[in-house]
């Protein structure tokens, strides 16, 4: 596929930014279904590649390995195709590359969840996320707001504290709508 240039509003993808364990993935999918678009779980996706999972990917070919490979396929999705949502893992957004390319190429949504109403997910996602593995309470604190300033660069917030993941993606899918609206060309 050839690279895409200027971009309708209507056929950008939709990016899901957020810490791990916010609720992307299954945010992502309901934005999908409701916007009748196809989902992309990059995760998911390296996983295929590399035929394991990802904490398997971290300890057979290392983080370094890995976050190259999500980078190039993020950028490759950003400039070859549209009318996607796309879920990123939480870390993918750090690297420059693939910030660029989202905000260039996609609407990107960062799904905002304060550090108290996310350390109670922590029970429930820490054996599957290798980045948190043998890290103090304070550690993965420390990570969590580093990667808040690299989210911060974005096209819209949504605060999902004491929200389903329903109403997220409605409050999504609104905006979208919304900005749709705004943003039509005249004459059609």
């Amino acid at each position: 596929m050839s690279e895409v240039s200027e971009i309708p509003i209507r056929e950008k993808n939709i990016v899901l930014i957020g810490f791990m364990g916010v609720g992307k993935t299954t945010v992502g999918q309901l934005v999908a279904k409701k916007l009748y678009r196809d989902f992309i779980d990059i995760d998911k996706e390296i996983e295929k590649i590399y035929g394991m999972p990802i904490t398997e990917i971290f300890k057979k070919v290392g983080e370094a390995e890995f976050r190259r490979v999500e980078k190039e396929f993020i950028v490759n999705i950003c400039n070859h195709q549209t009318l996607k949502i796309i879920s990123l893992g939480g870390g993918a957004y750090l690297q420059e590359e693939v910030r660029k390319a989202c905000l260039s190429k996609c609407i990107v949504y960062f799904l905002d969840l304060s550090w108290e109403s996310w350390k109670e997910r922590l029970p429930l996602i820490i054996d599957s996320r290798p980045v948190l593995q043998n890290k103090t309470l304070h550690e993965i604190e420390d990570l969590f707001f580093k990667r808040r300033r690299a989210y911060s660069l974005h096209n819209s917030k949504i605060s999902t504290n004491n929200m389903d993941a329903e109403t997220i993606a409605n409050n999504i899918v609104e905006s979208i709508k919304f900005a749709w609206d705004i943003y039509q060309p005249q004459g059609e």
